[in-house]
């Protein structure tokens, strides 16, 4: 394991936190900008709004004449959690609310490529809708709502994507990112901006007196919150006080039991439990099944195990998308393989790797990339792209950035200095995509790592860990573990508490091929506990002491709770 600077976060003053708090937690929330207790009170009555998100009364009227006339609504998605979640999520309540006719689509990323293209335009008009709602994609799509246009279809843009310098020359734009809008979060996920809308048109028509004239009873909404607190973490989105309501709101119901089949059946494929799900379940169990099926087939299967009420037929879907898992799990492993390999015949080359770095393989599996690009960032601290071809002499990349490079901005740089190198490309921060022709793959590789090393320090490669210090002795207990476990939701930008210590090993043991159990004692402490280390070797047989970054968690077995760290990081020494 390389070795990793530890880095403790500074400490805040809590004093504008409840004295009622445990102290611990009173230190972790201090430490991550919470001020006051309205910090962290997650009522729905808190959320942003619906005012402040501009387009929103345009959104509910052109929705409002879609259903009064029964117009044919088509929605368009993307094939990720995100755009999963966002197309179930607009099924659901449209229906609700009194649509007769309303469809959706999801291109295929092998065939069509990402978002509302001319050419799923083109497939979208064999249905002949009057409206065309796109959710999680549309912000670079001019071309395709030109296309749309021609036709005599309105369109709806709903994102939360960067837009670029030209706006889609939509009917209605819907995007807290989009310039000038006033939106004070601007990490609402795709569904977090499809349940906005929704809300929004739920208040229309609430206004107009649509529900009481129709004998339509008026939904709560507040069902599908399942569906936004899945898409919310799925995305990677950072976690501000809006999305920590959304998301917090949604365990709640799941854990209540009121949340759609498919999620449920998806959890219990995971060998999670409803009754206790945590954001990191939905992250690292619910989501990646799900995003199986766009990876690898086509997204409209996790859309069905989403939208079906039968319990019997989700089971069988997700039974399915946890096949696709296990398939992806193993193209992946091959994929990471060769990458190293190829990773260590450039550091053998040139004695060290870029800072950004670029991966690209002719046989690598087009719907992977992303996961692969992720993996290899994790590993060597730095932005990766990974890139697989996509035909037509075009090759698709899937990129993951670090701390200090917005990816994004970065792809524009390079697009700004190098005119025709990229032909196209979107994302956020952390996360984005782009498409080139394979004769510009190495110009382009020499140009993003110039353009990270403008960027980023050396110290910044160095994969630094962020510590919430050290636990006392008192708090290595089931007491702790529950109290961290329930003050989440913990996600990006609102990180779940790391901490780091000194052990004695008492013992050690690998476990399930690859994973080391070890039994600890604190230091100071006169205890042991449990730890499991996912992912690493055993360590030497004379180390008796050890340092480690871990998280402290709830372990069940059995229906018995026990506190246990889990290991991020471990530094073992024989004295």
């Amino acid at each position: 394991m390389t070795r990793r600077i530890i880095r403790r976060t500074p400490d805040t003053d809590p004093a504008g936190l409840p004295g009622s708090l445990p102290p611990l937690l009173r230190r972790i929330y201090a430490a991550r900008g919470v001020q006051t207790a309205d910090d962290i009170d997650y009522s729905l009555n808190r959320l942003l709004p619906l005012a402040e998100l501009g387009g929103l009364s345009e959104a509910a009227a052109l929705l409002e004449t879609a259903l009064a006339e029964q117009q044919r609504i088509v929605i368009v998605g993307d094939f990720d959690a995100d755009g999963a979640t966002s197309s179930a999520l607009c099924m659901r309540a449209l229906k609700a609310m009194g649509a007769k006719d309303v469809q959706y689509l999801v291109p295929n990323r092998f065939e069509y490529g990402y978002g509302l293209t001319p050419e799923i335009v083109e497939v979208a008009a064999k249905r002949e809708p009057d409206l065309i709602l796109t959710v999680d994609n549309g912000i670079s799509s001019i071309a395709g709502v030109e296309a749309a246009q021609k036709r005599g279809m309105r369109v709806l843009v709903t994102d939360h994507h960067l837009p670029g310098d030209t706006l889609p020359p939509a009917d209605v734009i819907v995007n807290p990112n989009r310039p000038g809008d006033r939106f004070p979060s601007k990490h609402l996920a795709g569904v977090g901006v499809a349940f906005y809308v929704m809300l929004a048109l739920r208040a229309r028509l609430r206004e107009q007196g649509w529900f009481a004239a129709r004998g339509i009873d008026e939904p709560n909404l507040g069902r599908l919150l399942d569906l936004v607190a899945l898409g919310t973490v799925a995305d990677v989105v950072p976690l501000d006080h809006n999305n920590r309501i959304l998301v917090q709101q949604g365990l709640q119901r799941i854990r209540a039991g009121q949340c759609a089949p498919g999620i449920r059946a998806l959890l219990e494929a995971g060998r999670r439990s409803t009754g206790r799900v945590v954001a990191t379940d939905l992250g690292f169990v619910v989501g990646p099944r799900l995003n199986a099926a766009g990876r690898l087939d086509d997204m409209s299967l996790g859309i069905e195990c989403l939208l079906t009420d039968s319990e019997d037929e989700a089971r069988r879907m997700a039974a399915q998308l946890d096949a696709l898992n296990r398939e992806r799990r193993d193209i992946e492993a091959d994929m990471q393989s060769r990458a190293l390999e190829a990773i260590e015949r450039l550091h053998l080359e040139a004695s060290r790797l870029p800072t950004g770095l670029c991966l690209y393989e002719a046989g690598w599996h087009q719907g992977v990339i992303g996961i692969l690009a992720s993996r290899i960032k994790e590993q060597f601290h730095r932005p990766v792209i990974a890139f697989a071809q996509a035909g037509d002499g075009e090759l698709k990349g899937s990129a993951r950035s670090v701390a200090g490079l917005h990816v994004r901005d970065a792809l524009d740089a390079i697009a700004t200095r190098h005119p025709g190198l990229i032909t196209r490309f979107g994302g956020h921060a952390m996360a984005a995509g782009l498409t080139l022709d394979e004769q510009n793959y190495d110009d382009f590789a020499g140009a993003f790592d110039a353009e990270c090393r403008r960027h980023l320090s050396a110290d910044e490669l160095n994969g630094t860990i962020q510590s919430d210090g050290e636990l006392s002795a008192g708090e290595y207990s089931l007491e702790s573990a529950c109290q961290l476990r329930d003050a989440g939701p913990w996600g990006q930008g609102f990180p779940a508490p790391v901490f780091e210590g000194e052990f004695d090993v008492l013992g050690s043991r690998t476990v399930g091929e690859c994973h080391l159990k070890l039994n600890l004692r604190p230091a100071p402490g006169n205890g042991s506990i449990d730890a499991i280390a996912f992912n690493t070797q055993a360590l030497p047989g004379d180390c008796r002491r050890a340092r480690m970054v871990y998280r402290l968690e709830v372990n069940e077995y059995r229906g018995i709770e026990s506190p246990q760290l889990v290991v991020e990081y471990i530094e073992g020494h024989t004295a």
